[in-house]
């Protein structure tokens, strides 16, 4: 059974200013390390990968009207490549 351990790319204006640095940040599975990620991206995007970073993101609270909730929690993953490594094309395409 193989599951998915990148779910998606995270956009947002500090993830595209580190771009240039060659760091992208992704949405993965919370229960995946950072042996796992290191190779998922390896494989799938076709790099070579440095490091890899990852924090555990709590959900913010939203309201509507009276009702409020959570938004869920999430895995966040921050991969730094290797200086002589070429860029991921998606991310490249975004700039």
């Amino acid at each position: 059974m193989e599951r998915d351990i990148i779910i998606k790319p995270i956009l947002s204006e500090k993830s595209y200013e580190s771009i240039k640095d060659k760091k992208y940040s992704f949405v993965v599975a919370k229960d995946a390390n950072k042996t796992e990620i290191k190779l998922e991206v390896e494989r799938r995007f076709d790099v070579q990968v440095e490091k890899v970073n990852t924090m555990n993101c709590h959900g913010k609270l939203k309201r509507m009207g009276r009702s409020q909730g959570y938004t869920s929690d999430y895995k966040k993953a921050i991969v730094t490549l290797k200086k002589d490594s070429k860029g991921i094309k998606f991310f490249e395409s975004l700039q």
